[in-house]
């Protein structure tokens, strides 16, 4: 005889909880998840289109559709100088906004309850995707380099601050990361991730020294822009690859905003994730 109990699925088992790993433990589950995402990308090239396009789209675009109207008396090397730190600041939130999305997919369609009867720590699952997540934005830069080293960039042999630059704008952009992860905890639907994002990211990314100096802008414009996060990266990463403004005052605005972010959305997203699964 059936019944409805007994024919019914057991639910899936709660995520194991194996309270605090020992740090090798940790990075030992981390290791083995980053495997596993980074086995999934080779077997998937498509899901690098966006790192590999996304560069090269909007670096064509802005320096030979704008370059020549925007740059000073037409001026579109010295332009391209001026756009390529702020496009890193730009791609890192094209990659950050990514994974948002991808992990809100993953718990809609079960891909997370794989890991539900795993002895891991919850934190491993989401630091495992910030380091994938990572490795994707530092091949994105490369790509944007590339391209602006074809176009017109000139660095006069500043190499060093060139990683330099490169390095802050990834802590930035891995900031960045939390901060979607945690809306793709939050909110229900891709969808609505992708709404709110835009209309948060347009006037930061517009509202700031991304594509045009703040001084160029209105009064109040350009007090927003002044405090811009996206404009305190832009500028420390102008003026490591450059030498174009001051560098200093920059790079220490970058990294508090990169630490703040993180100790504030790190933990949150953590503990939604831990609701969530």
């Amino acid at each position: 005889m059936t019944t409805a109990t007994a024919t019914r699925s057991p639910a899936p088992a709660p995520l194991v909880d194996v309270g605090a790993p020992t740090p090798r433990d940790h990075l030992r589950h981390v290791g083995a998840l980053v495997r596993r995402q980074a086995l999934q990308a080779k077997g998937d090239p498509q899901s690098m289109m966006d790192a590999l396009l996304m560069p090269i789209v909007f670096t064509l675009l802005f320096v030979y559709v704008f370059g020549g109207a925007i740059g000073a008396g037409g001026d579109r090397d010295r332009y391209t100088d001026y756009l390529m730190p702020g496009m890193m600041a730009m791609t890192s939130i094209g990659i950050a906004m990514a994974v948002g999305t991808g992990l809100n997919e993953d718990l809609r369609t079960g891909v997370m309850d794989r890991f539900r009867a795993l002895p891991i720590a919850r934190s491993s699952v989401l630091v495992a995707k910030v380091v994938v997540e990572l490795g994707r934005m530092l091949v994105a830069f490369a790509v944007l380099l590339l391209v602006g080293l074809a176009v017109g960039l000139d660095v006069d042999g500043r190499w060093a601050e060139l990683g330099a630059a490169v390095a802050l704008t990834a802590l930035f952009g891995t900031s960045l990361l939390w901060i979607f992860m945690l809306l793709g905890l939050l909110l229900k639907s891709a969808q609505a991730i992708q709404g709110a994002s835009f209309l948060a990211l347009m006037p930061l990314q517009f509202g700031s020294s991304i594509f045009v100096p703040v001084e160029t802008m209105p009064g109040w414009l350009e007090a927003f822009a002044s405090v811009n996060p996206l404009s305190h990266a832009a500028d420390a990463a102008r003026g490591l690859m450059i030498g174009q403004g001051p560098v200093a005052q920059p790079v220490l605005w970058t990294l508090v905003w990169a630490v703040g972010l993180t100790a504030v959305t790190a933990p949150l997203a953590v503990r939604a994730f831990r609701r969530r699964t």
